[in-house]
């Protein structure tokens, strides 16, 4: 079963974008140039106030292994 997981060693700030990008089956370098177009095409705030909710929301890899 796939889950999605704040990932531990794929990680630049909280492991947001490797965790989406091992959960989506993509290289994390793409997931992490699509976080940085958002975050300028939002106009910074909401995409902030977004990521920060995503690392509240998912858990970190550790607590999700079996």
């Amino acid at each position: 079963m796939k889950r999605l997981f704040r990932s531990q060693y794929d990680r630049k700030l909280a492991g947001v974008c490797g965790g989406l990008a091992k959960y989506l089956s993509l290289d994390p370098t793409v997931i992490r140039l699509l976080a940085v177009i958002l975050f300028f095409v939002t106009g910074f705030f909401p995409f902030i106030i977004g990521y920060i909710i995503a690392i509240v929301l998912i858990p970190n890899e550790e607590d999700v292994r079996d």
